[in-house]
């Protein structure tokens, strides 16, 4: 039987505004599945995401990943195991060439230079990008920039991927080779994304986030169906 990769009970989070941005959320994924999170902007859906791997902590309720309670003792284990793809790529890129962005992630980790190459390499294949690893990333495309950013991510060995509105930014072919690549890939992932087809493309699984709570899961057909998205 798979097991949970996210397990979230009763979360809530509350702004220093006073901005009540998430409302008891209940959530599970199985590892390896795939589900699109849908709703508003505003809705919550970001910053339910931002919990995952604690870059925001919950006022209360509990977050577990692949078994581990998001604690300060599990932290770094935790962030090993989620990777987050931002909306724009350059916010992620940072390094003076993609083979050293990639590496990136493992050398922080602890590996060696020769390791974290090595692992960079794999990664670099996988996205088929082996053939830019010397380029500077802001020469890249904005769909090569997002395979790269998710090349730093599985270099990192994360057993989960969240996409913050990965389409944003790419052309047609950017978005069916993205999609292309995603179907391929064995790790389970979340999507936040407004590009219903996308969604669809990549699975049936839609959870709708309105004003902080999670008012349905079900298939992505239903929930746009259901709220007429």
């Amino acid at each position: 039987m798979e097991k949970d990769i996210v397990k979230v009970r009763g979360l809530r989070y509350v702004y220093d505004d006073g901005t009540e941005a998430l409302r008891g959320i209940d959530f599970d994924l199985r590892a390896g599945h795939t589900v699109a999170l849908l709703g508003a902007n505003g809705s919550g859906k970001t910053t339910f995401a931002l919990h995952l791997n604690g870059i925001l902590r919950g006022t209360s309720g509990s977050v577990a990943i692949d078994g581990l309670q998001m604690t300060e003792t599990n932290l770094r284990e935790i962030r090993r195991r989620v990777g987050l793809v931002f909306q724009d790529s350059d916010n992620q890129l940072f390094m003076p060439t993609v083979l050293e962005d990639v590496a990136f992630g493992p050398l922080a980790a602890g590996v060696s230079q020769a390791e974290a190459a090595e692992k960079a390499h794999a990664a670099l294949e996988k996205v088929h990008m082996a053939h830019k690893s010397g380029k500077a990333p802001w020469h890249l495309s904005a769909g090569e920039k997002k395979r790269v950013a998710i090349a730093g991510i599985l270099a990192g060995d994360a057993r989960l991927l969240v996409l913050d509105e990965p389409t944003t930014f790419l052309d047609p072919p950017g978005r069916r080779g993205l999609a292309d690549l995603l179907e391929d890939l064995p790790q389970a992932k979340i999507l936040i994304t407004h590009d219903v087809p996308f969604a669809r493309r990549l699975t049936d699984e839609a959870v709708f986030f309105q004003d902080g709570c999670i008012a349905a899961r079900d298939s992505v057909s239903a929930i746009i169906q259901q709220f007429d998205w």
